[in-house]
């Protein structure tokens, strides 16, 4: 293994680099399977091929999969994981099919039974999608980290 900041060699898998003190995965200049210089934008080692990881890092979103997960499953008829992870069109559309659907099934009651079906199979596929780690971001970033 290569340090990615400095190109160093390491022996084992040390938290940090003796070379320059950065942890070892963090840099973008080097390979760190082989050790070859890379452009900071690639994706992929010239020299070897190894995926290089660091596109793949920033496609990932800081938002918690956890919580998008617990909220799609207790709150996802109100839309509230939407709005967590910055959707705010679609959750305001979720808000309003449940409050129509909770004021009409006392007096239309099929328009209201519809209402609240079609957002309870919406936030369900939302749910689905949060535990699968499918979900995304306003950014269309993966949300994966749990």
């Amino acid at each position: 293994m290569f340090c990615r900041n400095c190109g160093n060699e390491l022996k084992g898998t040390p938290e940090v680099c003796f070379g320059c003190r950065a942890k070892p995965l963090v840099g973008s200049n080097f390979c760190h399977a082989c050790g070859a210089a890379t452009n900071p934008l690639a994706e992929i080692c010239i020299n070897c091929g190894t995926r290089l990881g660091k596109a793949w890092a920033s496609a990932l979103s800081p938002k918690s999969r956890l919580a998008t997960t617990l909220l799609a499953f207790f709150l996802g008829g109100f839309g509230a994981h939407r709005f967590y992870t910055g959707k705010i069109a679609t959750a305001v559309e979720m808000l309003i099919l449940s409050i129509v659907g909770y004021v009409t099934i006392w007096n239309i009651w099929w328009l209201g039974l519809i209402c609240l079906i079609a957002v309870n199979i919406w936030a369900f596929i939302d749910f689905i999608f949060a535990v699968l780690g499918k979900m995304t971001d306003r950014a269309g970033k993966l949300i994966k980290n749990w």
